[in-house]
């Protein structure tokens, strides 16, 4: 549709139509689940029978909360740790990424980018059977040929960092290299001749303007490995995260305590969004 010409009111309509039905759409569920966290009934469903906040403070015997949950709120302690390492390594890995692509200059560049990229396509399925059928082939051969029983090498703890920081570093690489290709390198080179080494001017002046996108990235990336189910499925050990037990507990039957979990989820996510886009703007506007 032209902007200059005045709007019919047909589309008018069917274009707010649309944007109710699309954020209806987007959005009912997660309302609903937030409601029926409250819901004084011992089935995760409708219909509403009152008022409760027992899915998170009871403490037995007929029911249990969220806050007295131990195996609930041992998953989130997991998932919390395991999201805290991935991102630290994806940031710091990405951001080196970042720097060699974006201004460096070597053989095979484009290529290497491309197949840095290949994490993002690959389904986080065939990824995560891949790194487990990887790591116990290396586990087998290390035992076998040296005795050596190496934990990194059978499902546990940081073979889901490692699985998630290997398709995560690559979105926090995207993020990173796209501000890094507005940066003025009259910049850094003005620094380099007023006497300043390589480090100061990473420090001083390249790192501080990178600052939004390694606070989007990072936040993204712990968002990322909260949530992440599909390849964490096939590398989590016995300590599992909040994915995998809210999965376990949908297929064994659960209490509403799902949305109990899933209410906080909600309400934490979106402050973290918040938070972050209130950070962006007044980093953008310094």
């Amino acid at each position: 549709m032209i902007r200059t010409l005045p709007p019919h009111k047909g589309y008018t309509l069917a274009f707010r139509i649309y944007i109710v039905l699309f954020y209806l759409f987007l959005f009912a569920p997660l309302i609903i689940t937030c409601i029926l966290a409250f819901n004084d009934s011992n089935f995760p469903s409708l219909p509403w029978k009152g008022f409760t906040l027992d899915w998170f403070m009871a403490d037995g015997p007929d029911r249990i909360g969220l806050f007295h949950d131990r195996s609930n709120l041992s998953s989130i302690v997991v998932s919390a740790q395991t999201a805290f390492w991935v991102s630290i390594l994806s940031v710091t890995v990405g951001t080196m990424g970042a720097f060699l692509f974006e201004q460096e200059e070597f053989p095979a560049k484009r290529g290497l980018y491309f197949l840095a990229l290949t994490p993002l396509v690959i389904p986080g399925v065939i990824l995560g059977i891949s790194i487990l059928l990887t790591a116990n082939s290396l586990g087998i051969y290390f035992e076998d040929t040296f005795g050596l029983d190496i934990p990194l090498l059978r499902p546990s703890f940081w073979l889901v960092v490692l699985g998630q920081f290997s398709f995560i570093t690559t979105f926090v690489l995207l993020v990173v290299s796209a501000r890094l290709r507005k940066f003025d390198p009259s910049l850094e080179e003005a620094a380099l001749n007023l006497g300043a080494t390589r480090f100061e001017v990473i420090r001083c002046i390249t790192l501080p303007f990178l600052r939004p996108a390694l606070i989007g990235s990072g936040a993204v990336a712990f968002l990322m490995s909260f949530e992440n189910f599909n390849t964490t499925l096939f590398l989590v050990g016995s300590e599992t995260t909040l994915p995998i037990n809210l999965y376990l507990q949908v297929r064994d039957g659960s209490t509403p305590i799902i949305n109990a979990v899933s209410f906080l989820l909600i309400v934490s996510t979106s402050i973290l969004a918040v938070i972050n886009l209130v950070a962006g703007k007044r980093e953008n506007r310094e």
